[in-house]
């Protein structure tokens, strides 16, 4: 039997170890502390020194408003701070920090010097020294300029165990790095500056315009990165969202180049991945991750950012509202990217080489809910096919006719007019105009001028050449206009139909589960389902959409009731039924060696451009590539 032992209060400095497991886990952790520090003191520029990936030192200075002789010891001090002086101040935190938690907890587990200067006069300046070790800190005078300089040494020195788990010099670096990027990225009116063994790596100067941002981005990120990102920026209800998204095309396989901000701050929550992960679902392909430099600023009052000891998380009072503002922002701005648009940037200046900014709405799509890979049996598409068929007897020849081609340049109006005649004959509305109906230039993707082994479609630009995959391009426009079809909104004259159970399912349910049915039994209802809840245990589902009447239902409302407890929001069944579309659509599509005319091709490279998302097939591949006159000519050595 173990002793018995009393309560007692913790050492202080066992205490402000215990903390240090939480907040610094290794040189990284150190470095976004110290830096978080010095922003909030209203800093203008800050230099990261390292040595041996910063186990052996880090010191960050800084040239905000410094800390007075009074207070250094206090700086030191555990749960000691200026950010925060009521509950009403923590409940809407601006600044970084507000626990005062970090330089205890440093001092604790390192060699800890802090040296600052409230005054302009270079001469004046206090230190004061922490070694570890339970001691009053001593201030002494030291020269400094106005600001603070923090020096670590000896991570981990009076820990073994810990130091222990530090990595290769390499290693640590890389970490600090990316914590070095994320705070750069994060304030673009700060200059930044990062050595590492006496060689400055980044030198980052002060700028928050347009170009100045975009030279930050392409110098932590590289330029192929501003060459495939949409701009965008919008604010609704109170939320504001800007920042750059990856195009799908420029995917990459680990998810390196993702950085959200919610107020300055850089969090990693899963409501904000799941919401960008629903707005990429159906354009990527699989196993490859976005790439986006995103920022999220909202009232502080509604954001709680004291629910991790890191502050990494946050929580949204109105998470449903977040969630369905940052997907509904991210998809729309993908739908309406176009192929060809952005690409004529050649004389553009180099910082700001290649952004592509947010495509004009001249052709207003619903959004849809992207599919998901889900397995369908061939006898169900089958059979899905045939009643389709049946309710839309004219579905094929309307998407596989080719549409009148664009006029050529030099060509005039009464071409348009005849088309919006034969649209209006056809029962269609006028489609809005295109951006390549001005004689003066040509269309985006150009003109068709031969067909490849009848798989690809060779188009000559204004650039250069553009090759296209005939069937995943044109699987693509099938599809999107199927879910227009099927879901109904804005140009579409359907919605989900829906089919009473002969027999209804019966569902045993957790408490939690039945209180998700009974709030969310609208949302259900707006999806074509019917779920009643039948006693304090058990749910029904007496209704399900006629698409999904042979589908497993239960695990599908499980699948749902779990998202909208989460997130607010479910997109399962609409999943699902684009899964079988996207199946439809790729069965429905023009075939490889199918020999097209140049009207047929124009069409199709017509269609392209004004369809949502046709820079990818429904499986997340590229659906055409280009190269320019200037690749073209370095291929074949011209003019060298």
């Amino acid at each position: 039997m173990s002793e018995k032992r009393h309560i007692q209060i913790l050492d202080p400095r066992l205490a402000n170890q215990i903390a240090a497991g939480e907040v610094v886990e290794r040189p990284a952790s150190v470095v976004k502390e110290l830096v978080e520090n010095a922003i909030d003191a209203g800093s203008r520029r800050i230099e990261v020194e390292l040595e041996n990936g910063g186990a052996r030192l880090i010191r960050v200075r800084d040239d905000g408003s410094g800390i007075g002789e009074a207070d250094l010891p206090l700086a030191l001090s555990r749960h000691a701070t200026s950010k925060i002086v009521s509950l009403e101040e923590l409940e809407g935190v601006a600044s970084l920090g507000f626990r005062g938690e970090a330089l205890a907890s440093i001092s604790s587990v390192a060699r800890l010097e802090l040296v600052s200067n409230t005054d302009e006069d270079p001469r004046s300046g206090w230190r004061v020294v922490a070694e570890g070790r339970r001691m009053e800190p001593r201030v002494t005078p030291a020269p400094h300029p106005r600001g603070t300089s923090v020096t670590v040494r000896d991570l981990f020195f009076n820990t073994p165990a810990r130091r222990k788990f530090l990595r290769t010099e390499k290693t640590e670096f890389g970490h600090v790095e990316e914590a070095f990027r994320r705070q750069a990225l994060s304030r673009f009116d700060i200059g930044w500056v990062l050595r590492h063994n006496h060689k400055t790596l980044h030198q980052l100067p002060v700028g928050d315009d347009p170009v100045a941002r975009e030279r930050r981005l392409q110098s932590l990120l590289g330029k192929a990165f501003l060459e495939n990102a949409l701009h965008l920026d919008l604010e609704v209800g109170g939320l504001r969202l800007w920042g750059w998204v990856g195009l799908p095309t420029h995917s990459r396989a680990q998810a390196d180049q993702q950085y959200f901000f919610v107020n300055g701050r850089v969090v990693r929550d899963r409501l904000v991945a799941h919401a960008i992960r629903q707005a990429y679902r159906d354009v990527l392909f699989h196993g490859r991750h976005p790439v986006f430099v995103l920022y999220l600023e909202v009232d502080p009052r509604v954001v709680d950012v004291n629910v991790h000891p890191t502050k990494h998380e946050v929580r949204f009072r109105d998470g449903r509202m977040v969630h369905d503002f940052l997907f509904s922002s991210l998809h729309r701005a993908l739908g309406e990217a176009r192929p060809g648009e952005g690409s004529e940037r050649d004389d553009a200046p180099e910082a700001a080489d290649g952004v592509r900014e947010t495509a004009p709405a001249w052709q207003q799509q619903p959004m849809s809910l992207p599919g998901q890979d889900e397995r369908v049996t061939p006898n169900r598409v089958r059979a899905f096919m045939e009643g389709y068929r049946a309710l839309h007897p004219d579905h094929e020849e309307s998407l596989l006719t080719p549409q009148p081609a664009a006029p050529a340049p030099g060509g005039s109006a009464a071409d348009v007019a005849l088309e919006e005649r034969r649209a209006s004959q056809a029962g269609r509305a006028p489609r809005p105009a295109m951006p390549e109906e001005d004689a003066t230039r040509a269309p985006p993707l150009g003109y068709a001028v031969a067909q490849l082994h009848g798989v690809y479609i060779l188009s000559q630009t204004e650039r250069g050449l553009v090759m296209v995959d005939m069937h995943a391009a044109h699987e693509r426009i099938v599809y999107e206009r199927m879910k227009t079809q099927v879901h109904g909104g804005a140009g579409g004259e359907g919605g989900l139909q829906a089919q009473p159970l002969l027999v209804p399912v019966s569902l045993a349910a957790s408490p939690a589960e039945v209180a998700t049915a009974e709030a969310e039994h609208d949302a259900f209802a707006r999806l074509g389902v019917e779920l009643d809840v039948a006693g304090p245990e058990t749910l029904l589902v007496r209704q399900v959409p006629v698409l999904l009447a042979d589908a497993d239902v239960e695990p599908l409302v499980r699948d749902m009731l779990a998202d909208l407890e989460r997130y607010g929001r479910s997109d399962r069944l609409e999943a699902r039924i684009n899964e079988l579309l996207a199946t439809m659509a790729c069965h429905g599509s023009v075939r490889a060696n199918r020999q097209l005319g140049l009207e047929e091709m124009n069409a199709l490279l017509r269609d392209m451009e004004r369809t949502e998302r046709s820079g990818q097939c429904n499986h997340g591949r590229p659906t055409w590539t280009e190269m320019s006159m200037k690749e073209l000519d370095r291929l074949f050595l011209r003019g060298q």
